[in-house]
């Protein structure tokens, strides 16, 4: 079969970067090694953590804030077996929406593991052993991301797990141990401690989501040290044991002094790997960067073989569901003869823990380092209105501005709906709007965005109404 596209891989970014090929009339192929689509994030990432974060929440709410709104219950219990069903039930109809897609955008389908044979070829090699090729003018490797080990801790999937595993444990664990204060583990340790779970964090860092601005990172292990997670910064894990129903992580403390910690399960949550093997780039003459890891692109995603594009999770920058969606847009829209664009620097971060974090643009740490003279505005939700109603004081936003101008650099928020909010801010400066831009703004009340005014507000004159 001859195909003007062929995208191997269909997470985020090869499902989006297939479907906008196949909108702007290019014959368009699809391979996927595994049986259903949407990769990492739609079957063992994004979308079920969230399902089982929400699923979470709601048990924790009626545990511990139901009877301050006047809801009273009794002989209340969480039922792990119906979350992971109900977190199935999620992943099966967001995977089958891929298929129907798949089908409305004439795209055509290859289930198999794909490897270039030479530029234009991709072999295809199924279940059952046997081979089939096809040929396309353009190939997108969009072959996404796997959870990084430790060469010295192997997980077992058993006892040592990592995200996939955690997302189906058959039981509550007494003492979960989290290696990694990062998004992924950050979110994991939080599901279990919201059912009861005595979870223990222990990170190589002195800090946790060392790459989003440091008084997020101070303000959400306050709320989570409040939920009973334990946190062990500045500690180099050395290795784990199992024994039975029960795993040991050693490591050493700041002190240099060694820490022994026992627990149920551990989850080994230190990152990703990009997922290049089998991918056949030694026959196109591509070489690894990054430690043999990274796929090397020009600033248009194509990589030094013409007509060879990669994506998301296998070139350089943010492991992100979104930027990938973004990029596989991107080369689509390269493809057809387009001129896209990608603001690399404007594309946010999210931790969906509650309360959620939500970060774009650049940091404190960031502007200092560049030697950027910036004016900073915070507004606390305790202060917010919408936010006493729902009890949901815990966190903050803040907006950084630069001096001169007033063009909004960076916004950091902690608080509830984060993820949701960040989006105004995006927008704001995509379009290069000042602080005292939002400041004059009207947003509803009693809504949380209010609180996205404040902070602007604080940072134009510090003139922020509500503290």
């Amino acid at each position: 079969m001859q195909f003007d596209v062929i995208v191997i891989g269909s997470g985020p970014g090869g499902y989006v970067a297939a479907i906008r090929c196949a909108q702007l009339g290019l014959k368009t192929a699809v391979v996927e090694k595994y049986s259903t689509y949407g990769g990492t994030c739609l079957n063992v990432g994004c979308i079920p953590s969230k399902a089982l974060l929400d699923s979470s929440e709601h048990y924790h709410n009626a545990l511990h804030n139901f009877k301050e709104h006047g809801i009273n219950l009794k002989d209340l219990k969480p039922d792990l077996k119906q979350m992971v069903k109900r977190k199935d039930d999620v992943v099966a109809q967001t995977t089958g929406g891929i298929a129907f897609l798949f089908k409305k955008n004439k795209i055509t389908p290859y289930q198999g593991m794909g490897s270039m044979v030479d530029k234009n070829t991709v072999k295809i090699t199924k279940a059952d052993g046997t081979t089939e090729n096809i040929t396309g003018k353009n190939v997108i490797l969009a072959t996404g991301s796997k959870p990084t080990e430790l060469p010295f801790l192997k997980t077992d999937k058993k006892r040592i797990i990592t995200s996939t595993e955690a997302l189906n444990l058959k039981d509550i664990p007494k003492h979960l141990i989290v290696i990694g204060g990062g998004v992924i583990g950050l979110e994991l340790g939080s599901v279990y401690a919201r059912l009861g779970s005595k979870v223990t964090v222990v990170e190589f860092m002195d800090s946790i989501i060392g790459t989003m601005d440091k008084g997020l990172g101070k303000e959400l292990q306050k709320v989570l040290t409040k939920l009973g997670m334990e946190f062990l910064l500045s500690h180099k894990v050395t290795g784990a044991t199992v024994k039975g129903s029960k795993v040991t992580v050693t490591a050493d403390s700041p002190k240099g002094e060694k820490v022994s910690i026992e627990g149920d399960y551990c989850i080994v949550a230190v990152g990703r790997t990009a997922y290049t093997d089998s991918l056949g780039l030694e026959n196109i003459g591509i070489t690894l960067e990054e430690r043999g890891k990274k796929i090397p692109v020009n600033e248009h995603l194509e990589t030094s073989v013409e007509g060879i594009y990669a994506i998301g999770d296998v070139v350089k920058g943010a492991m992100l569901a979104h930027k990938a969606e973004d990029e596989g847009t991107y080369v689509a829209e390269r493809i057809a003869g387009q001129k896209p664009h990608i603001n690399y620097n404007l594309i946010p971060g999210v931790v969906y823990t509650w309360p959620e974090v939500a970060s774009v643009g650049e940091t404190e740490e960031q502007l200092k380092e560049r030697g950027v003279k910036y004016k900073s505005g915070s507004f606390p939700f305790k202060a917010s209105g919408r936010a006493r109603a729902s009890m949901d004081l815990d966190g903050f936003i803040k907006v950084l501005a630069d001096v001169d101008t007033d063009e909004i650099l960076g916004v950091h928020m902690i608080g509830p709906r984060a993820a949701d909010m960040i989006a105004e801010a995006v927008v704001a400066m995509e379009f290069r709007a000042s602080a005292e831009d939002i400041a004059r703004i009207s947003h509803a009340h009693p809504t949380f965005t209010e609180s996205f005014r404040e902070a602007a507000m604080a940072a134009t004159e510090n003139r922020a109404i509500h503290m």
